[in-house]
């Protein structure tokens, strides 16, 4: 395609709009991938790099600096965002996928606490500061992306692409734990065997990069690129677009719970409050994965097909009811068979929540604020209601006693997600 054929916005050809699609997903299953396999590993990592003589502190503290990304990436999602808004997506997704390398890499590499004392534990969370401040604008930008390549009426179906990319990324991040596990002797996993998934998700790096290089800008950014009038995107947001952020983040509650509980606090759970043996916790993972991988693309479908609000909410509904039963069911009679009955159940309903979210939150912003509006919700959400909850869940369930806290936590969150598109809805429209 020619430059000024690229600079008029003309749609783009089959095999430029198919490298958009495959760029999203790497970048995207990248980050995913990176963050699954520290929360799967958080236990080994623990004893690496935090050892206490209370396994609860060592627990906590690993939990903490799972979380300490989050807290940066409000900060570094709304600038690259900002970025990405005025000057285009393919720069910023460029540019984090090669911070995503690094800082996996560096925490493959890190030597333990053992070998090089307080060092160890401030290199990860400097890793983890990194992932943080790359990965704020991924999902946002990423998202944008495959929106604005989407054909006509096939939106939700491309949105989804990015959750099928998680989806992947649970099923190889799972995978990699359980053939570990199951190759190594417990003394292997901990002294070397954990680092290779982290190192294995690095070699990923250069493939994202080289395909991330040689995509087109997005056609329609570069319709609407200059239209309007020069604006912070920042400010443009929360003056003209409080509702739409309000809508946004009722919307991301259910998908960021469903994933950071059920699926990443969810295996370390049953292995230290219900003695599961780690293998028993990622093969559920795997299969959970894999199910999420084959519903997701169909339920971007029907979206498209019927209504892709309605597919969110039957999923939203079902999950939250499905939450308390199921919890039950395995911690009444803890094993292998009973977790994977509960996440493979809960899959379709989670497949009816991630599907139709990206393409939602993407519709709710104009082309010129929407990757940093996105971002906006986004981060605040997972930082609230993903990367606290296993810092937040660890804490209560030891507090408590209660080996059903995790599902009163779902249940909670589903709540104030009703409330906050409750509000959304009473609030005057703003233009």
């Amino acid at each position: 395609m020619t430059a000024a054929a690229i600079q008029s916005g003309q749609p783009r050809s089959p095999a430029m709009v198919r490298r958009a699609v495959i760029s999203s997903v790497i970048g995207n299953g990248l980050e995913w991938y990176d963050f699954l396999v520290y929360g799967f590993f958080s236990t080994i990592i623990a004893q690496v790099f935090f050892p206490s003589s209370d396994p609860l502190v060592s627990a906590l503290l690993t939990a903490a600096t799972f979380a300490i990304s989050f807290l940066v990436r409000p900060i570094g999602g709304v600038l690259l965002s900002t970025y990405a808004d005025r000057f285009g997506r393919k720069p910023i997704l460029t540019v984090m996928i090669l911070i995503m390398g690094f800082s996996t890499v560096l925490i493959g590499l890190t030597p333990g606490y053992a070998t090089i004392g307080v060092l160890a534990p401030i290199l990860i969370i400097l890793a983890r500061i990194l992932q943080g401040v790359s990965v704020g604008a991924e999902f946002a930008s990423a998202t944008a992306m495959l929106v604005e390549y989407a054909p006509p009426g096939r939106k939700m179906t491309y949105g989804s692409f990015q959750m099928c990319s998680q989806a992947l990324a649970l099923a190889l991040s799972a995978f990699s734990g359980y053939a570990l596990a199951t190759l190594l002797t417990p003394e292997a996993l901990q002294g070397w065997g954990w680092r290779i998934p982290f190192l294995l998700g690095a070699l990923i790096t250069p493939l994202g990069f080289y395909i991330r290089r040689f995509v087109d800008e997005s056609p329609e950014y570069e319709r609407e690129a200059g239209k309007g009038e020069t604006r912070t995107p920042f400010r443009a947001v929360l003056a003209e677009h409080r509702n739409a952020l309000l809508r946004c983040c009722g919307i991301m509650i259910p998908g960021t719970v469903s994933n950071y509980v059920w699926f990443i606090f969810l295996p370390g759970y049953v292995m230290r409050q219900l003695k599961l043996p780690f293998t028993s916790a990622m093969l559920s993972s795997l299969i959970g994965g894999v199910l999420l991988f084959v519903f997701v693309p169909l339920m971007g479908q029907l979206c498209d097909r019927w209504s892709a609000f309605r597919v969110w909410l039957i999923g939203m509904l079902s999950f939250a009811l499905l939450s308390y039963p199921l919890l039950a069911y395995v911690v009444a009679e803890p094993s292998f068979e009973r977790l994977l009955v509960a996440q493979a159940i809960c899959a379709l309903s989670i497949a009816a929540i991630w599907a139709p979210t990206p393409g939602l939150l993407a519709g709710m912003f104009p082309t010129d604020v929407r990757s940093t509006g996105m971002s906006i919700a986004y981060n605040v959400v997972v930082l609230l209601f993903g990367g606290l909850a296993p810092f937040t869940l660890t804490w209560l369930v030891a507090k408590s006693g209660s080996d059903m806290m995790p599902s009163y936590y779902i249940l909670a969150c589903t709540a104030l997600s009703v409330l906050a598109l409750w509000l959304a809805g009473r609030r005057p429209a703003q233009r």
